[in-house]
């Protein structure tokens, strides 16, 4: 990347982020490829409240990305991966980001923070897993240094579902 990156924070979910994830994850562009459309509010306050837990008990989580003037962009962070498919016992890095903030590089400088924190947990390597035709995030995994290494096939959709590894 030839750019600054821009100053982005992250910082461990609050119970007042669910709402923010829901109204930022409301739009269809924005999860196009996490399913269409956003999850109920339950979800995020579930989702948040799983993350405070992880930061606790494994010194990572999924952080709430805050841009200038506090504004929440969205998340970004790694957690245990979380379901019976794919790269199960692994730890996996992701990211979420509300359509105004798109092209900035905000998720490449948050993600590259993420790295950071996880190796100082002790994390030897991490995953993403993204959906194949997500061009954005695949140029994520890229800038930081990922590379493709199994392809799995998404129960839900049966379209492919890309692994990039990286070893820390």
């Amino acid at each position: 990347m030839n750019r600054a990156l821009p100053d982005v924070r992250l910082r461990v979910p609050t119970d007042e982020d669910a709402f923010a994830w829901h109204r930022i994850f409301a739009d269809p562009e924005v999860m196009e490829f996490h399913g269409g459309k956003a999850a109920e509010l339950s979800v995020y306050e579930e989702l948040t409240a799983r993350q405070r837990r992880h930061d606790a008990e494994l010194g990572f989580c999924l952080w709430t990305m805050v841009g200038p003037g506090d504004e929440v962009l969205g998340f970004t962070g790694a957690q245990p991966w979380p379901r019976e498919w794919g790269p199960k016992g692994e730890i996996e890095i992701g990211w979420r980001l509300g359509r105004a903030h798109w092209g900035k590089g905000y998720v490449t400088a948050a993600t590259l923070t993420t790295l950071e924190r996880v190796r100082a947990a002790g994390v030897s390597d991490v995953v993403a897993v993204v959906r194949q035709g997500n061009e954005r995030s695949i140029a994520v995994t890229r800038r930081v240094g990922m590379e493709l290494a199994e392809v799995f096939t998404h129960p839900a959709t049966a379209e492919p579902a890309h692994c990039y590894r990286l070893a820390l």
